[in-house]
């Protein structure tokens, strides 16, 4: 009769470390750290402005924060933990996802020095960060031939590139070429939000809500492919082309959202999340085509396509990613409390109230000249509308601040310990 060997797990097995908890998978430290910089973040930039005495400072550190210090880490983790499931194989786990994470937060900290040695540290740091995260995405797609995911490693390299390129120019003072750098980084952001935002939200929706919807994957191909050659139209300098390109981009990107029956999903909070992100990332996308259409200069605001893009269409996707996701590799029932819906409508009344500040100048100048024609004070007048913009950026801030604390208090927990059913992960 043959003897059967049991393997007795050891100790370690059993109970996994804090350390070992944490760093077991790329969504809990990097989902935490960029709930908490997206809240501190923005205090910095609304309520202490004067603290942000690095080279790297004023707008252009709130916008580089703000893409690639926070919006770009999230996809990093989501990409890492969403690989793991992909392939089977987990990218990057324990001392090197603790290292990734302590290179962000180098990253995060040299910004905020005065020193011009400490911005270099900070700049390569975080190009470092990204390369890091590129290769650990290869690696594993690379020896299961996933081969549909491969451009996801394109991107992530192209996160790197446009932030190199970024850091270069604010090192170099060349200020007409950062926000060229900005917008090549925020369309690159749009491939990656366009692809997962359209594999995802199917699925999520088909499962959550009952829902019989098209997965749209041949117009998520053109998808791809458009905001590829929009990045490359943008990076050529041809904005006609790049106008076109996004006005196309647009268009599917709202009619995707249309087939996928958005009433449908109006009373789960986990999905409507993301259906409002992709409406309002197809709006943005609309306003970025209307921005680069060389006869329409001066329409809209730069910061209109910015903000919609990068506060509806990211970080309310974010919020809700990270809610949705984190329950489920967590061992969670897939529901949203009552704090984390909050939480959603915080973020896009933020964002709400960030775009009405971008178009109270014009409404009020539009006052101003009818006040004139009476006589009025138009210098009390701009007194007022720098007083009302101050009153929304303030508020929006909050409505932000709040959103994302109140995922880290309930999240962190999560985060930070083993999965509730048992499992290991």
């Amino acid at each position: 009769m043959a003897l059967v060997q049991i393997d007795i797990p050891k100790p370690s097995d059993r109970n996994p470390s804090r350390f070992d908890t944490i760093f077991a998978l790329g969504f809990r430290p990097l989902y935490l750290l960029s709930a908490i910089w997206a809240a501190v973040a923005v205090v910095l930039w609304i309520f202490t402005p004067q603290l942000l005495t690095g080279t790297l400072n004023g707008v252009w550190w709130h916008a580089h924060e703000m893409l690639w210090g926070f919006i770009a880490t999230v996809a990093v983790g989501f990409l890492l933990t969403a690989s793991a499931t992909w392939t089977g194989r987990n990218p990057l786990k324990s001392w090197g996802l603790a290292c990734l994470c302590a290179i962000w937060l180098i990253a995060r900290i040299a910004y905020l020095l005065p020193a011009a040695t400490a911005f270099v540290v900070g700049a390569i740091a975080d190009v470092v960060f990204f390369v890091y995260g590129a290769i650990a995405l290869a690696r594993v797609l690379y020896k299961v031939k996933s081969k549909q995911n491969y451009p996801l490693v394109v991107a992530l390299l192209g996160l790197a590139a446009s932030n190199a390129v970024y850091l270069y120019m604010v090192a170099m003072g060349q200020v007409v070429y950062l926000r060229t750098g900005f917008h090549i980084g925020m369309l690159v952001m749009t491939f990656i939000a366009l692809l997962i935002g359209r594999r995802v939200i199917p699925f999520f929706a088909q499962r959550g809500a009952n829902l019989d919807i098209p997965r749209s994957e041949k117009s998520g191909k053109y998808q791809l492919w458009l905001s590829a050659l929009a990045v490359v139209s943008l990076v050529a300098g041809v904005h006609v082309l790049t106008s076109v390109l996004l006005f196309v981009l647009a268009g599917i990107t709202l009619y995707q959202l249309y087939s996928w029956q958005p009433l449908g999903v109006r009373k789960v909070p986990l999905l409507w999340v993301l259906y409002i992100s992709y409406g309002l990332l197809g709006l943005g996308l609309l306003a970025a085509a209307v921005y680069f259409l060389p006869l329409s200069h001066g329409v809209l605001p730069p910061a209109t396509f910015v903000h919609l893009i990068g506060m509806g269409g990211f970080s309310v996707m974010i919020i809700g990613m990270m809610t949705r996701t984190a329950l489920g590799h967590t061992g969670r029932p897939l529901r949203a409390s009552k704090l984390m819906v909050m939480a959603y409508v915080f973020v896009v009344l933020a964002t709400v109230l960030r775009l009405l500040a971008i178009f109270v100048p014009m409404i009020l100048s539009a006052i101003n000249s009818s006040d004139l024609a009476i006589g009025n004070n138009v210098v009390s007048s701009s007194i007022n509308a720098a007083g009302v913009i101050t009153g929304l950026w303030h508020a929006s801030a909050c409505f932000w601040v709040i959103a994302f604390l109140a995922y880290v208090y309930q999240y962190a927990p999560y985060l930070t310990s083993p999965r509730a059913d048992g499992r290991p992960g």
